[in-house]
């Protein structure tokens, strides 16, 4: 009698996940890129690999081009029905199944967020493209107001903090303008004194 428990309780885990793994498959919503197997059961010379193109459509000889991104399986399955019923006398029976999923890279725009205090045109939070140096963010932020001391300016990047002398950066006297930025960076540009 155990054994017969055994073998039904694990039938019973077995059904449960194939229904979750069911119920998961038809909530997909079809993609551009992804490969469908079409199967027509009245008619096997309609079987085959459907590509979902690019403006998200599938083909089929006798259906013509229906839509298939943003789709459920069931939906597609519905919709090649419809569209092949008038060539047949009865309805066709139609089964639509995920063959390969298109290849999916993630597309994030990667920024290296800096941040920007004190005589600048455009103070605040800036994001930059990766590898920026301090010369291309002095441009990006609109460059110093007229009361900026241009000698003093400091790059803070953790617990150090570096002088960068943006008239010597100009002049060609220094290579400090090459410093690829960081995330997190701290650009501080103090006030000119009186007779600075």
């Amino acid at each position: 009698m155990t054994r017969i428990a055994q073998f039904f309780g694990c039938l019973f885990i077995l059904l449960t996940a194939f229904a979750a793994t069911s119920a998961t498959a038809q909530e997909y919503r079809v993609q551009p890129g992804d490969t469908l197997r079409i199967e027509v059961i009245e008619d096997s010379n309609l079987n085959r690999l459907a590509l979902v193109s690019p403006d998200g459509r599938i083909s089929l000889p006798g259906a013509g081009a229906l839509r298939a991104s943003g789709q459920t399986i069931e939906q597609i399955q519905a919709g090649l029905t419809a569209q092949l019923a008038p060539n047949f006398v009865n309805a066709p029976t139609v089964y639509v199944a995920i063959e390969q999923l298109a290849a999916r890279t993630p597309v994030t725009p990667r920024v290296t967020s800096i941040f920007v205090v004190g005589e600048a045109k455009s103070a605040g939070r800036v994001e930059l493209s990766p590898g920026t140096t301090l010369l291309q963010a002095f441009a990006q932020f609109g460059g110093f107001t007229n009361f900026a001391a241009t000698k003093r300016i400091q790059l803070h990047r953790g617990s150090e903090i570096y002088s960068i002398n943006y008239d010597e950066i100009i002049a060609g006297q220094s290579t400090n303008g090459g410093i690829a930025l960081r995330e997190g960076d701290v650009i501080v540009i103090p006030q000119r004194r009186l007779f600075e």
